[in-house]
């Protein structure tokens, strides 16, 4: 009996280290999760969205480990990424903390703001005014617009004015491997356009946002059980994030 009780106990420990083994082996190399804490990206994104992040879009840097463990030096197997994409990078002034914007903006690029008009390389970037943004929470609507980047992506965004801080800016010279990203919630995002940003190097770059998993409007805490049923916006579950 003592032999088998052994071999059981022995059993269970190895498949617990194999499953964690797999777990980070994903979590390092295929695909992360993140949550969404602030309203940066409004509309494309909110507040209690969970999505994956594809650590496989853009190759690996030391950003893409645990701990952000120093064992890849620069970046290997990389992939260029694309003008519209959501990534999630660390910030460049302290290389720990996680943003998720949309990159605009590729190296050798000029990136102004003009009347809350975004240029790129001296060009406007169309954008079409549509159907007003409608808060959960019953607040003020918000202006939103169509905007269409030159490789021919389209996104929502959000504008209270085209006459707040950001929205008027300097000419921005995107620097050689380095990358240029704004939040879709144009007035209320800290981004690129900010010097505690800046432009992200693409070592930085810990992957690409793909699909939603799950969301919340948080109104059920985690011990309310009862309530997740009703807080779940279950329209946004599985949805791809463009």
């Amino acid at each position: 009996m003592a032999a088998k009780k052994t071999g059981g106990y022995g059993e269970l420990i190895r498949t617990v280290v194999i499953a964690c083994a797999i777990a980070l082996g994903i979590r390092t190399f295929l695909y992360e999760p993140f949550n969404i804490p602030s309203g940066s990206m409004i509309p494309t994104l909110l507040v209690g969205d969970y999505l994956f992040v594809s650590k496989v879009s853009y190759g690996y840097s030391r950003y893409s480990m645990p701990l952000s463990l120093p064992l890849i030096p620069g970046r290997i197997l990389f992939t260029e990424p694309e003008r519209g994409d959501v990534v999630v990078f660390k910030l460049p002034s302290d290389n720990s903390t996680d943003y998720i914007k949309r990159l605009v903006g590729l190296p050798g690029d000029t990136i102004q703001v003009k009347g809350g008009i975004l240029h790129i390389n001296g060009e406007p970037v169309k954008r079409r005014q549509i159907e007003d943004f409608q808060p959960e929470n019953g607040g003020r609507a918000v202006a939103q617009f169509m905007e269409t980047l030159p490789n021919g992506r389209e996104h929502r965004i959000l504008e209270l004015s085209d006459s707040m801080s950001a929205d008027n800016t300097p000419v921005y010279h995107v620097p050689e491997g380095h990358y240029f990203a704004m939040g879709d919630n144009r007035d209320n995002s800290r981004d690129s356009r900010f010097p505690e940003v800046g432009p992200i190097p693409a070592e930085n770059l810990v992957g690409r946002a793909e699909v939603l998993f799950y969301s919340t409007n948080g109104t059920a805490s985690w011990m309310e059980i009862w309530k997740w049923p009703f807080a779940i916006r279950y329209g946004r579950l599985l949805d791809s994030i463009e």
